[in-house]
């Protein structure tokens, strides 16, 4: 994996009223600090990449639906530089996912239905500087095609 980067096995607990899953605790191996807590989604087929943020982690799990999270690895004098990693991240797969500071990052939606993401990074977001810095999901330099690998 990047360096810097974890991940964690989320255990679904059901009963017959229903199911509970934790994502994130405090006295968690991966947690670093908090900040935020937010839920976004992504429409089958969409890509949502790349950015990264120089202050913030970000902790990602998909808590419906099926993505695939990249990350990629660009910064100087990191041990990981260049490398990519790929998470398929969802109903089929539980799992969280911490993505460093200044790692690309983003995720392309493929499951049939909309898919919803939980995001806790370790800051809150300012509105006034966002710590959010993007590039366009096809036309970079990140060595990445999101189109669909059949086989």
């Amino acid at each position: 994996m990047i360096d810097g980067v974890a991940a964690k096995t989320l255990n679904i607990i059901p009963d017959e009223r229903g199911r509970l899953m934790e994502i994130l605790r405090s006295d968690d191996d991966i947690f670093t600090q908090f900040g935020q807590v937010y839920m976004t989604t992504t429409y089958p087929g969409v890509v949502k990449a790349w950015h990264y943020h120089k202050k913030q982690e970000d902790f990602i799990a998909c808590i419906k639906g099926m993505i695939k999270l990249v990350l990629y690895d660009d910064r100087e004098g990191s041990p990981t530089r260049g490398q990519i990693d790929e998470f398929y991240v969802g109903d089929h797969k539980p799992r969280l996912v911490r993505v460093p500071r200044m790692v690309y990052h983003g995720w392309k939606c493929i499951s049939l239905d909309e898919a919803l993401i939980i995001n806790a990074p370790t800051m809150v977001y300012d509105y006034r500087e966002p710590d959010e810095f993007r590039i366009d999901p096809h036309i970079n330099d990140i060595p990445y095609d999101w189109e669909r690998k059949d086989g």
